[in-house]
């Protein structure tokens, strides 16, 4: 365009100047060597352009013939490079297809039209072909080979880093993301990999000072560099909570103010504040936490957060929490279990049996069980709440890559993965088996609870097992119509004692044993006794 315009503006002035000149007639002298030369002035000025341009087509021409030899190189070189390029791009495109024969002979074709210094991609081709053909050893040494170059240093690190990860040599894997991370840390996968292995190893300094130059360098975005610095900071802040409680405070603090809702930091935040007796700012971080979202963890910390309180007291603290967030199954669990601490049965019954109404879930009926445990020690009644509590869904849990775990960690311990778990029911955990197509209900349950029988005094583990077949046999003999002269079914005899006759019931009751045992069964539809010997 630039050319056009000043060719345009060259015509214009030349127009120009000869118009001016034609409007100006006059004659040109010239004496040279006693001769006299005339000539008009127009005829002058249009003779010397003329010499200007048969001086400038003269030099091209002699310039044309001789460069002749190098211009003609230069063609067939342009050529040559023409058809490696093609052959490298045909190649590359058969490597992402999977044809390594077609790779290797257009890799060997480009190899042959341009200089391997010249093209680096033609050394990502043969490697690409040798991994394809299954030689990684190889492809290893093209990869270091590109290491070593300036220009493919970082494609170089990143092929060896995922030939270190497919063999499982986690350390040299490491080592090559942290290189590729130090030289360029606008790599993603480079950066995500070293963050990954310095959270796993512990350096969590080194983890947050790489996430801020990942957050410079605009690889993260802002709102999930804050989230994964404060899981960072809650991770340190869990290290530092033994021996340096003020600085586990600061970090924990910090990333409440990172994540708002984020639990391990409002809990580790509290724990701090219990070491340095604040009672009352801890009680309020975890209040604030619990109003946000209730957890189980929450609820323990905050009415355990004085060892030498009573029982009574901190059944208080548990009501308090239910006052924060009535209506919900975290604050009838909380109070039932300490209820249930507290020997406070009824209530402690009372919001368990509420928690299994809103939601009937393994938790709700291993207290119920625990419950019956402390209140009635009814081994029947027991079983029969841990039979629903095999049959009822399974309770949130920390889960990270199908890892389910006790606590919150920061790094997922199956792959390695910062801030992986969540706080949900374990996916794929078996689930009991469903009765009518429907989940366990608590209503359903209470019908079917037994009622609370005579409990013996204490015996040896041989008793209990007395005990069961005595009842068994004495369950079946009171199904089965017998003669006016038959003969009292014969217990085995144990070396302890003999056990204690039992009147047979008009009613018989099916017999409760645990739910996973193949030999329970209801004993009126079996015409002879079958017993299991149990120990408890």
């Amino acid at each position: 365009m630039i050319r056009l315009v000043v060719f345009v503006v060259l015509v214009v002035v030349l127009g120009y100047g000869f118009s001016w000149l034609a409007d100006r007639p006059g004659d040109l002298s010239l004496v040279w060597e006693g001769q006299l030369y005339q000539a008009k002035l127009i005829v002058a000025a249009s003779g010397l352009i003329a010499l200007i341009a048969v001086v400038m087509i003269a030099w091209w021409l002699v310039r044309t013939v001789w460069t002749s030899p190098h211009s003609v190189t230069r063609y067939f070189r342009a050529r040559k490079r023409d058809r490696g390029y093609q052959a490298l791009s045909t190649g590359l495109i058969a490597a992402g297809a999977g044809n390594a024969l077609l790779a290797r002979k257009m890799a060997a074709r480009s190899r042959g039209l341009i200089r391997a210094d010249q093209e680096p991609l033609i050394n990502l081709l043969e490697a690409q072909a040798a991994l394809i053909e299954g030689r990684h050893d190889e492809a290893r040494a093209k990869f270091e080979a590109m290491a070593n170059d300036p220009e493919t240093r970082e494609l170089g690190l990143r092929g060896l880093y995922l030939e270190a990860k497919r063999l499982g040599a986690n350390e040299a894997a490491r080592q090559y993301a942290e290189k590729a991370a130090d030289n360029a840390p606008y790599l993603p996968w480079a950066a995500q990999a070293t963050l990954e292995y310095r959270s796993q190893a512990g350096r969590w300094d080194d983890a947050i000072l790489l996430l801020e130059r990942q957050k410079a360098a605009r690889v993260v975005e802002k709102q999930d560099a804050e989230r994964l610095r404060g899981v960072l900071l809650t991770a340190r802040a869990s290290d530092k909570l033994e021996g340096d409680p003020a600085g586990a405070r600061d970090d924990a603090m910090h990333a409440l103010k990172l994540i708002a809702d984020f639990e391990p930091a409002a809990i580790i935040a509290a724990k701090a504040l219990f070491r340095e007796d604040k009672l009352r700012k801890a009680a309020s971080i975890l209040e604030q936490a619990w109003k946000a979202a209730p957890h189980p963890e929450i609820g323990r910390t905050y009415v355990l957060a004085r060892s030498g309180d009573s029982t009574v007291d901190r059944l208080k603290r548990a009501e308090r929490l239910e006052a924060l967030r009535p209506n919900n199954v975290e604050s009838l669990f909380v109070v039932a279990q300490a209820a249930l601490d507290a020997q406070e049965f009824a209530k402690a019954r009372a919001k368990a049996e509420a928690a299994a109404r809103m939601q009937p879930r393994e938790a709700a009926f291993l207290l119920l069980a625990d419950i019956e445990e402390a209140e009635t020690g009814d081994q029947g009644r027991v079983r029969h709440w841990l039979a629903q509590a095999l049959k009822a869904p399974r309770d949130p849990a920390w889960v990270a890559d199908g890892f389910v775990s006790d606590k919150w960690l920061p790094v997922s311990p199956v792959t390695g993965r910062l801030d992986a778990f969540e706080w949900k029911a374990p996916f794929g955990q078996l689930e009991g088996p469903i009765e009518d197509g429907s989940a366990v209900l608590i209503d359903a349950a209470l019908k079917t609870l037994p009622p609370v029988r005579e409990t013996r005094p204490e015996s040896p583990a041989n008793d209990y097992r007395i005990i069961e077949l005595e009842r068994a046999a004495t369950i079946a003999e009171a199904a089965r119509p017998a003669p006016a002269s038959a003969p009292k079914p014969v217990l085995p005899a144990t070396a302890s004692k003999q056990p204690e006759p039992v009147t047979a019931q008009p009613e018989p009751k099916p017999f409760y044993g645990m739910p996973d045992d193949p030999g329970v069964r209801n004993m009126k539809a079996e015409p002879e006794p079958k017993t299991r010997l149990r120990l408890f």
